[in-house]
């Protein structure tokens, strides 16, 4: 049986495409729907899923699936290590935790030393994947095995997964184009452009790539699905909350609070990183100031602009 942790968009949609293989437990914390959830208008859950805010039952399964933001995974892990280890845990978190400054796979390896740590990535939106349009995503693991057996798992009739042994960039992938779907946003809503929208794409890659490599990642793992797929899925919808709420930034709107904006707390992050490693992240810098109302969108752009000329 699957256990999915995390009811939200993602998590139910996830539940939806996998309950085509066999049973699937959807768990949250607090539950006040149950055929339909309210974050995916217009998609009823099939029988196969069944719903709880029992912790304890949905831990019965032998694979679970961490449908939980990144900012909340690594407290969620410590106080339920003792029921998670041992099983094969799958993160579907896309981002840097700011108080550790570690990424999913090294969280849940931290706190449950004896499971099996696998990352599920890639261009995904939870509306897609619920009402069963076709969705390709990477799966990484780091034993080759159980990245098989996993693999033939989690894929279903719409959702094809591709493995990798690259933990670490599949991740990095994940968490870093969210930061970039921040920015190519805000170029759009203060009106700059496509062209501008091109460059910060293709800039913010290049710092996606370097950073990834230092981080000890394979660079090529960033050209696939959770790299470069996703990068230009979320800088160009504006179904990704991370391009909206740029898109706000620039336009001077006000945005949603209550919406899990990931790339603002990984642009936070990655400036800690970035200070701890001597390493120069100039739009990951502007990100998580203009995130934090400590710069304009103006200054920003200006900031980039005059940077030193250097080859490409």
């Amino acid at each position: 049986m699957i256990a999915i942790l995390g009811a939200g968009a993602f998590g139910t949609a996830l539940a939806v495409a996998l309950s085509a293989n066999g049973p699937v437990t959807l768990w949250g914390r607090t539950i006040d729907w149950r055929d339909q959830n309210p974050r995916l208008p217009g998609v009823t859950l099939p029988d196969g899923v069944q719903v709880t805010d029992d912790l304890g039952g949905a831990l019965g399964a032998g694979t679970v699936l961490l449908a939980l933001p990144a900012q909340k995974l690594g407290t969620f892990l410590e106080e339920h290590a003792a029921r998670l280890d041992g099983k094969s845990l799958v993160s579907t978190a896309k981002g840097i935790d700011l108080q550790r400054l570690n990424g999913p796979s090294a969280l849940i390896a931290a706190a449950c030393p004896r499971a099996t740590v696998a990352v599920l990535t890639g261009p995904s939106f939870a509306a897609d994947i619920a009402r069963g349009l076709p969705t390709a995503l990477t799966l990484a693991c780091a034993e080759p095995t159980a990245a098989e057996a996993l693999q033939q798992r989690l894929s279903a009739p719409v959702l094809r997964l591709y493995r990798t042994t690259d933990v670490k960039g599949a991740e990095l992938g994940g968490a870093l184009k969210n930061v970039v779907a921040i920015a190519a946003g805000t170029v759009i809503g203060a009106g700059l452009g496509d062209s501008a929208r091109a460059a910060i794409i293709t800039r913010g890659f290049a710092e996606m790539t370097r950073l990834a490599a230092h981080l000890g990642a394979r660079p090529e793992t960033l050209t696939g699905l959770s790299g470069l797929g996703d990068l230009t899925l979320t800088c160009t919808s504006d179904q990704s909350r991370n391009f909206r709420f740029g898109h706000a930034l620039g336009a001077g709107q006000p945005f949603d609070a209550s919406t899990t904006v990931e790339g603002a707390a990984t642009a936070r992050a990655l400036v800690r990183l970035a200070a701890r490693d001597g390493l120069d992240l100039p739009i990951a810098a502007m990100v998580a100031r203009l995130a934090e109302g400590e710069v304009s969108v103006e200054k920003a752009m200006d900031h980039l602009l005059r940077r030193p000329l250097k080859e490409e």
